[in-house]
């Protein structure tokens, strides 16, 4: 075997012919290997890769960037003619070591999109000698080629939910199968128009095949689910109506802290020093011992500390009113502990008690559950929740950290269907 063609192996091509291999010296020592496309791949469109007539010699020879050779960076040298394709018209003709338009080999990109979602970014861009702006166009391009679209096939099972990934209300829509725990699909944006273009790319057949369909309480959600795949059982994520719970206690809690800080006004001016200690303000004291009682309100009895059962049993006497709505928060949590056949009679009791309580948060929550009963129950019958979405989620905020410094968010859905999609990258020459 000649060194020249021990070269081709080494480099991982396919398709081409090695012409020759130099050490340039003025360029830090890089290492640049002659190369050109075998003639089965000559005169192809850049595009759709048609073979088409030669049209001029483009701008002459130009670079692409290769895996580093020891400690030094490797080139890829070949003439870059255009050719004249029926369809796209006049482009660059394609070569079999890269993609049409990029100054990469392939197998320098899968190993950028190997270690972005396995490594940080400085390291990647230490190792690899590139700017991390160009990092997002590689993720796009890898991801691009591994998307065969069976990412969709099968699917039976599936969650939807919204997570902010900028500052400005930047929003992503993203779908999870619940019998994988992969992140099958992701779009900008939180709307009817993203949510349809799901299910143009899923089409009517595999969408009629959907059996369940879990999602927070968004009508958006629920209005085209039900238009795209009517006998999907809608279930309502427990973690979402707990939280609606919440919110509304807060509410209650800070309408107590409000009052209490206008008791303060007519306050006697607080004392100095040890005397204060032994002073009580019941405007200034409630306000205060009311804005530390949030945690123990917001969290489930099971967790609470000594402390936080001492927090609650100072708000059972001194504001009724608040753990009267801390009690209705924690029999909405009870209900998604219970049997099926139990719960629609205790939920239908929860929501009568609510309604007709003297606390208006807690009324409004009780229309918010009657309008999504049927889903409420229908989470527990099927035992569905947004569970694996929500772990999916947690998951791609720390990709936001990693793709700091991306122009779109399409590099950013780029690497997150890499990292936790049914495809991962694979680092060239091993198995994957």
């Amino acid at each position: 075997m000649s060194a020249l063609t021990l070269w081709r192996p080494l480099l991982g091509l396919e398709d081409t012919a090695i012409e020759d291999v130099r050490v340039e010296p003025g360029h830090g020592g890089r290492v640049v290997v002659s190369v050109r496309p075998m003639a089965r791949q000559k005169n192809r469109c850049g595009r759709c890769r048609r073979r088409s007539r030669r049209y001029d010699q483009g701008r002459g020879r130009r670079l692409w960037r290769t895996l580093d050779h020891g400690t030094k960076p490797a080139f890829l040298e070949a003439d870059a003619p255009r050719v004249k394709c029926p369809v796209h018209g006049v482009v660059v003709a394609h070569v079999p070591w890269a993609h049409h338009g990029s100054g990469h080999t392939h197998e320098f990109d899968q190993q950028v999109a190997w270690l972005t979602v396995r490594t940080s970014k400085s390291a990647v861009t230490e190792l690899m000698r590139v700017a991390w702006r160009t990092v997002g166009a590689i993720v796009a391009r890898v991801w691009a080629d591994l998307d065969t679209g069976d990412r969709l096939e099968g699917l039976r099972r599936i969650g939807i939910d919204e997570i902010s990934y900028k500052r400005g209300y930047k929003f992503l829509t993203v779908v999870v199968d619940h019998d994988t725990g992969h992140l099958v699909w992701a779009g900008e944006g939180r709307t009817k128009a993203v949510l349809r273009r799901f299910f143009d790319d899923l089409g009517p057949d595999r969408a009629a095949q959907l059996t369940h369909v879990s999602a927070d309480g968004a009508d958006y959600i629920a209005e085209v689910v039900a238009q795209r795949c009517p006998n999907a059982v809608v279930c309502a994520d427990p973690f979402h109506v707990v939280q609606w719970a919440n919110d509304a206690l807060t509410k209650v809690r800070l309408e107590s802290w409000r009052a209490a800080r206008k008791l303060a006004r007519r306050d006697p001016p607080a004392r100095s020093g040890p005397a204060r200690k032994a002073q009580w303000l019941p405007g200034r004291d409630t306000a205060n011992a009311l804005k530390g009682a949030r945690f123990a309100l917001w969290k489930n009895p099971e967790n609470l500390t000594e402390k936080q059962h001492a927090k609650l049993a100072w708000v059972a006497i001194a504001d009724p009113r608040l753990h009267t709505a801390y009690l209705f928060k924690e029999r909405l949590r009870l209900v998604f502990k219970m049997r099926p056949e139990d719960a629609a009679d205790y939920l239908d009791e929860w929501i009568d008690q609510a309604s007709h309580s003297d606390i208006a948060p807690m009324a409004e929550l009780a229309e918010r559950i009657t309008r999504h009963r049927t889903r409420i129950l229908a989470a527990i019958e099927h035992d569905m929740s947004n569970g694996p979405v929500e772990s999916v989620n947690t998951k791609i905020r720390l990709l936001t950290r990693i793709a700091f410094g991306y122009k779109n968010p399409e590099a950013l859905i780029a690497l997150a269907m890499l990292a936790l999609g049914p495809h991962r990258p694979a680092l060239p020459g091993r198995p994957s």
